[in-house]
C-alpha cells in the first residue's frame, strides 16, 4: 500500500471485524489500511480486543467509543398508512407489530424469524412481523422477496428516510435484531431511546447491549423469540421494566455529545499532522 501522504483515522463497523477478517485478501487490506491510520475506532472492547489480535501493530491507536443515539421521530408521520403499505388492514389498535430493521443481505439474516413467526400468526393473527431496510444484496433480496410474499404474518418495505424510520420504531410494539454478527445496532439504540422493548438474537455485538431481561430479551434460536415474544406481549409490567431501563441505559452510556467529544479530539488530532 503506497502511502498518499494524508493523515487519516478509521471506524470499525462490524461485518469489517466479525466476518471480513475471516477473508484473507480483506484481512490483508485491512491490516495496511491500519499502519496508515492514525486512529482506529471501536464501538466496545470487545470490537477492540478482536482487532488487536487480528492486527497487533496497531494495538496503541485503537480506541473505544461507543455509539451515540439521537433520534427524530417525524410528527407528521403516520401508523395507519405505513400498516396500509406493509399489506397489513387490521385495526390498528388490535395489533403487535414486531419491526426487523435491517439492510437485505445475509449477515443480517432476516428470513432466520419467519416461519416460526408465521406459525404463531396463524395461531394469532394479530402479530405481524415487518422487515424493514434497504436492498443491499440484490441476488439475497430476491431470495427474501419470493419467501416473504409466501408466508403468512410477515411483511416487507424497502428502505425508509431516518425521520420516518424513527416513528414507525415509536409506534411498533417492538424492535427485532436477528443478525448473525454485529457491531453495536443502531435500531436497537434507537428502538431504546424511543422506549420501544427489544428482542435480539444472542450474538456477543447485541449482547453487549442489551442484557437479558433488563434492558430486552436475548434468543438463541426462532422457538425462544416466540416464547420470548409471546412473554412480553402478556406481560405489561415485563415490558415497562425492560423500556425504563433501556431508555436509561442508552442515556447513560450512549451520549451523542460524549460521541460527539471524542470524534472531535480525534480529528484535532489529524489536523495537528497537517500542520507539521
Amino acid at each position: 500500500m503506497v502511502s498518499h501522504g494524508i493523515p487519516f483515522g478509521i471506524i470499525f463497523g462490524g461485518t469489517d471485524l466479525n466476518e471480513d477478517v475471516n477473508q484473507k485478501e480483506k484481512n490483508e487490506v485491512m491490516g495496511k489500511v491500519l499502519e496508515e491510520a492514525r486512529f482506529a475506532v471501536a464501538f466496545t472492547e470487545s470490537m477492540k480486543e478482536a482487532a488487536q489480535t487480528q492486527w497487533p501493530h496497531a494495538r496503541g491507536k485503537i480506541y473505544v467509543q461507543s455509539q451515540g443515539v439521537v433520534t427524530v421521530p417525524n410528527a407528521a408521520f403516520n401508523w395507519n398508512t405505513f400498516l396500509h403499505c406493509s399489506g397489513i388492514y387490521q385495526n390498528a389498535d388490535n395489533l403487535h407489530i414486531f419491526l426487523l430493521v435491517c439492510g437485505l443481505r445475509q449477515v443480517k439474516d432476516p428470513l432466520y424469524l419467519v416461519d416460526a413467526f408465521s406459525e404463531w400468526h396463524q395461531e394469532e393473527p394479530n402479530v405481524y412481523m415487518v422487515i424493514v431496510g434497504p436492498e443491499v444484496d440484490p441476488v439475497f433480496t430476491r431470495e427474501v422477496k419470493a419467501k416473504v410474499k409466501r408466508t403468512a404474518g410477515v411483511r416487507l418495505l424497502g428502505e425508509m428516510i431516518q425521520e420516518d424510520l424513527h416513528a414507525a420504531l415509536k409506534n411498533c410494539f417492538a424492535v427485532v435484531n436477528s443478525s448473525v454478527s454485529e457491531g453495536m445496532s443502531a435500531a436497537i439504540l434507537e428502538a431504546m431511546d424511543l422506549e420501544v422493548p427489544v428482542l435480539a438474537r444472542n450474538i456477543p455485538g447485541n449482547a453487549a447491549v442489551v442484557k437479558h431481561e433488563v434492558t430486552g430479551l436475548l434468543f438463541s434460536d426462532p422457538q425462544e423469540f416466540v416464547q420470548l415474544a409471546k412473554r412480553l406481549v402478556r406481560d405489561p409490567a415485563l415490558e415497562k421494566e425492560i423500556v425504563a431501563n433501556g431508555r436509561e441505559y442508552v442515556r447513560r452510556y450512549h451520549s451523542w455529545q460524549a460521541e460527539r467529544d471524542t470524534y472531535q479530539s480525534l480529528v484535532q488530532t489529524l489536523e495537528g499532522s497537517i500542520e507539521e
